[in-house]
C-alpha cells in the first residue's frame, strides 16, 4: 500500500483505541451502525445510551469533544432533509407552536437525525483513531475484494495529486492577472477543467507503466501482515456488543 498517508480526520495518539488493529475497529464500527439502524425508533432512551457508548469511546481514544462536533457538520444536508420531513410527508397531523406537522414527518426525522449523527460520529472516530494506509489494510484484512481495495487506494492518493495540481494551474492563472467573474470567463475554466483531466490521465498511464516494470500484475505485495489477538477481538467488539444488548432491551421494553 506504500507509505503512511495522514488526512484531516485523523488525530495522531497512543491510546488503546488508537492501537487497535484496524480491521477490528472497521467490523466493530460496521456492527454498532447496523445495531443502531435496527433499534426501533420509538426507543428514544436507546439512542441516548449508544451517545453514552460513543463519548465513552472518544474519551477512551481521547479524542476531545470539539474535535468530533466539528466534524459532525458534514450532516448538515442531512439535518436540513430531516428539518423538511414534517412539513411535507403525509398522514395525521399535530400542531406543535402553531405549526401543523405529520406525525409521521416527525418521527422519520427523529430517525433520520438520531441514526445518521451516530453513524456518522461512529465513523468519526474511526476515522480519527485510524490512518488511511492502515484502513485500507484493515480492507484488505476483511477479505473485501481486492480490486476494490486498490480502487480505494488509488482515489486517495491520486486525490490530493489531482487537489495538487489544481492549486498549481489557479496559482499560474492568478499570476497572469485572470480571476473568473463571471459566465464570460467560464471558457477559461472549462479550458483549464480539460487541461487537467489530460494531465490527470497521462500521469496515470505513467504511474501504470512503473508499477507494470516493476512486475505488477493486478495485485499489490502485501507489506504490513496485520493480526489480531482474542483479548484486542473482545476489545474491539465491547461497542458494538454493549449496543446489541441496549437494542434488544428496545424491542423488549
Amino acid at each position: 500500500m506504500g507509505a503512511g498517508h495522514a488526512h484531516r480526520l485523523y488525530r495522531h495518539g497512543h491510546s488503546p483505541v488508537h492501537t487497535l488493529p484496524p480491521h477490528t475497529k472497521l467490523a466493530a464500527t460496521f456492527l454498532f451502525v447496523v445495531v443502531v439502524v435496527s433499534t426501533p425508533r420509538e426507543a428514544m432512551w436507546a439512542f441516548a445510551v449508544y451517545a453514552v457508548l460513543l463519548a465513552a469511546v472518544a474519551f477512551h481514544a481521547r479524542v476531545p469533544a470539539g474535535f468530533l462536533l466539528a466534524r459532525l457538520l458534514i450532516e448538515v444536508p442531512f439535518v436540513a432533509f430531516a428539518v423538511l420531513m414534517p412539513f411535507v410527508a403525509e398522514g395525521e397531523r399535530v400542531h406543535v407552536l402553531g405549526l401543523s406537522l405529520s406525525e409521521n414527518g416527525l418521527w422519520g426525522a427523529w430517525n433520520v437525525l438520531a441514526k445518521g449523527t451516530l453513524g456518522v460520529a461512529a465513523s468519526v472516530l474511526l476515522a480519527a483513531t485510524t490512518e488511511l494506509r492502515e484502513l485500507l489494510l484493515g480492507l484488505q484484512r476483511l477479505k473485501l475484494p481486492p480490486l476494490l481495495v486498490q480502487i480505494a487506494s488509488f482515489m486517495i492518493r491520486y486525490g490530493d495529486v489531482i487537489t495538487d495540481e489544481m492549486r498549481r494551474m489557479r496559482i499560474a492563472r492568478e499570476s497572469r492577472g485572470f480571476e473568473a467573474r463571471g459566465v464570460r470567463h467560464w471558457g477559461v475554466l472549462a479550458k483549464s477543467a480539460g487541461a487537467l483531466f489530460i494531465r490527470s490521465y497521462e500521469r496515470g498511464e505513467r504511474v501504470h507503466l512503473a508499477m507494470v516494470s516493476r512486475g505488477y500484475a493486478g495485485a499489490m505485495p502485501v507489506i504490513d501482515e496485520s493480526t489480531a489477538s482474542g483479548a484486542q477481538w473482545r476489545h474491539a467488539l465491547t461497542l458494538p456488543c454493549a449496543a446489541l444488548v441496549v437494542c434488544l432491551l428496545g424491542w423488549a421494553l
